[in-house]
């Protein structure tokens, strides 16, 4: 009831409120086509998460975690999962569940070391007794640095010549024994996805086929998570061993997932905050120059980014030029720029680098495509979890369990304390504007950007450009219609600029996510835009408030997590660039912010009655409840996918 009243207040219709009982939007009938009940012409959106690990990726087995893909699949539908650490007899001391269930998953266990967790875990296999694997049952914490360095992450940055990375001894000649157990592990993430993918016409939640191509050389993150539209994928997935550089995996995917045979593939980077430098570089994997032909090859493999998960956003730094007047590049920054950060220590890592950012690499994309005609770094935006625990959607910051992985770890004991490391956060989720909730439909929504992230929540989202949006388009009953119509949705490019002296036009609504029974989520507060553009080679950005008001007075009692404050449960406006130069490059997109709340680390300091007041008092289990350098607040936002704007030749 909530969410209707929401929509009807903002008078979007059920063209903007994702799966009704309501025929669509147009008052067609859906198309001979559709698979689904709940179909929508206009599109509708659907939440998800494309970031989940289980049991079957290294990392998140040292640390205790037995939840495989099934038992992750039907977590996303809503059922109440025990997780570590467990008793004696095997049984789970803790438990989590989502207060809403996803739309759609994807389980993406690293590729790289399948084979060797199977070895080391199944008495069954050859190699089981061998020094390797007894080492990783013995020192599960030891072993997951020692795995991992002598893997993805020891022999430097990439050469470029395509020379694959050799594999521990215990694998055999060639790494064969490794690569052979590996096929067990991707058949049962193939079967889980197979099992819990609901192709009735009631189409209640969708599975993808996935896995994470986990390069990190010397810690510098270089991940991708790999999304198959269909059941049909390569017998064994490329990993970073055998493909160390992104253009090697797209030449393998190409050659082992053909369209013509039914496989359809995309990539999508994460983690850029952590990259050292490498993600968005300006060299081809040989050290040259990039090339039309090599920007559209990233464009066309790689069009989504994850812009928020487990370990910070990497949306912007706001370090120099325009971004230091962003305050909202402060948001939940990881204070290093490696692995090393997390592993050793932050000063060992060193200080994050501005270029490793979305922002920064979209206006660095602008002057490629002034330069070389295309647009390498052309990326529409999702956010995820990255959850080792086997949980996807586990992103609420109220009882948060951590997630693992590169987090604290619960493997034996719940330790005291917080939940994880307190630069940490529980990440957030993926939104698909689809026509219906089906895996060709929703890769269709990745596949042209038409996306968003969000930090968590659920809000609903519309974002269009065009040159003549009309004023009066937020009242209208057919917002979706027209928005489609008259302009392009989030992720397009607008077209070509019809007449001299016009200038671009953005429609955005935001619905306040309505939350689960019991569940509290703040109010709307205010809609900006992001605009960057490239003027005589040099590179600019501008942030624009469009709807609502930031200083709407809102506050958190941080002492007990009480909000308070008024807030907006629909904000829409259709702003005009004042600042619009037909001749520059640019992109433009929407970021909707919440009223601050409660971050998850203040709210267990709270429930643990924690007073920074006397700082010798504190235990020193939670001595990061009064650690100074991170905010005891969080505003929940979402990104939405840019809208690119290119100049006529």
């Amino acid at each position: 009831m909530m969410r209707r009243l929401l929509c009807l207040g903002l008078l979007l219709a059920l063209t903007a409120c994702g799966r009704s009982d309501e025929p669509a939007g147009s008052g067609n009938p859906p198309p001979a086509s559709a698979k689904c009940r709940h179909y929508n012409d206009q599109r509708q959106p659907f939440f998800g998460d494309l970031h989940v690990h289980t049991k079957y990726s290294l990392d998140a087995n040292t640390q205790g975690t037995v939840i495989g893909p099934h038992e992750a699949y039907r977590f996303a539908q809503g059922e109440e999962l025990g997780i570590q650490p467990y008793n004696a007899e095997g049984q789970p001391l803790r438990t989590t569940r989502l207060s809403r269930p996803l739309d759609f998953a994807a389980v993406t266990d690293h590729a790289e070391l399948f084979g060797e967790t199977e070895i080391c875990t199944n008495p069954e296999l050859e190699g089981y007794n061998s020094l390797e694997c007894r080492f990783y049952r013995a020192a599960p914490p030891q072993a997951f640095v020692v795995f991992n360095l002598l893997g993805p992450g020891l022999f430097g940055l990439p050469s470029g010549d395509g020379e694959k990375i050799p594999r521990l001894p215990f694998c055999g000649l060639g790494g064969e024994r490794c690569i052979e157990a590996a096929k067990t592990p991707w058949r049962d993430m193939q079967l889980a996805a197979e099992a819990y993918l609901d192709r009735s016409a009631e189409c209640r939640f969708t599975t993808f086929v996935g896995y994470e191509w986990t390069g990190a050389p010397l810690s510098n993150n270089l991940h991708r998570n790999v999304l198959f539209e269909s059941e049909v994928v390569p017998e064994i997935p490329p990993s970073y061993l055998e493909t160390p550089e992104p253009e090697l995996l797209w030449e393998a995917l190409a050659e082992q997932c053909r369209s013509d045979q039914g496989c359809n593939v995309l990539t999508i980077p994460h983690n850029s905050n952590l990259a050292g430098g490498l993600m968005f570089r300006g060299k081809d994997r040989r050290g040259r120059n990039f090339t039309e032909e090599y920007a559209q090859a990233r464009q066309f493999n790689e069009p989504l980014a994850e812009i928020y998960q487990h370990k910070g956003q990497s949306e912007c730094l706001g370090t120099t030029g325009a971004g230091l007047a962003d305050e909202q590049c402060g948001f939940e920054l990881i204070p290093y720029r490696n692995f090393i950060g997390s592993q050793i220590s932050p000063a060992a890592s060193g200080a994050p680098l501005e270029r490793d950012y979305l922002r920064d690499a979209l206006k660095e994309g602008l002057r490629y495509e002034q330069t070389i005609g295309a647009n390498p770094f052309k990326y529409g935006f999702v956010g995820s979890s990255d959850t080792h625990l086997g949980t996807p959607g586990r992103v609420q910051e109220q009882d948060y369990p951590g997630h693992g992985g590169a987090g604290a770890s619960a493997r034996d004991d719940l330790p005291p304390g917080l939940t994880d490391r307190i630069e940490n956060s529980p990440g957030g989720l993926a939104v698909l504007w689809a026509e219906e909730n089906t895996r060709s439909s929703l890769f269709s929504a990745m596949r042209r950007r038409e996306a968003y992230a969000t930090s968590g929540t659920r809000p609903v989202v519309r974002f269009y450009g065009g040159w003549n949006l009309p004023d009066g388009l937020c009242g209208s009953r057919n917002f979706a219609a027209e928005g489609y119509r008259t302009g392009v949705p989030m992720g397009g490019d607008l077209p070509a600029l019809p007449a001299s002296g016009l200038k671009p036009r953005f429609a955005v609504s935001a619905l306040r996510d309505p939350g689960a029974s019991g569940e509290k989520v703040e109010p709307l507060q205010h809609i900006q835009i992001v605009k960057g553009w490239i003027a005589n080679g040099e590179k600019h950005e501008a942030v624009y408030e469009i709807a609502g008001n930031k200083d709407n007075g809102a506050s958190v009692n941080t002492d007990t997590c009480e909000t308070s404050g008024e807030g907006y449960a629909s904000l829409c406006s259709v702003w005009e660039d004042p600042d619009f130069d037909p001749s520059q490059n640019a992109f433009y997109y929407a970021r909707v912010l919440e009223n601050p709340s409660c971050r998850w680390s203040t709210r267990q300091c709270v429930a643990a009655g924690i007073s920074c007041a006397d700082p010798d008092a504190v235990p020193e289990a939670f001595a990061d409840c009064c650690n100074a350098d991170y905010p005891k607040t969080v505003q929940e936002r979402a990104w939405t996918s840019p809208i690119w704007y290119k100049p006529a030749p």
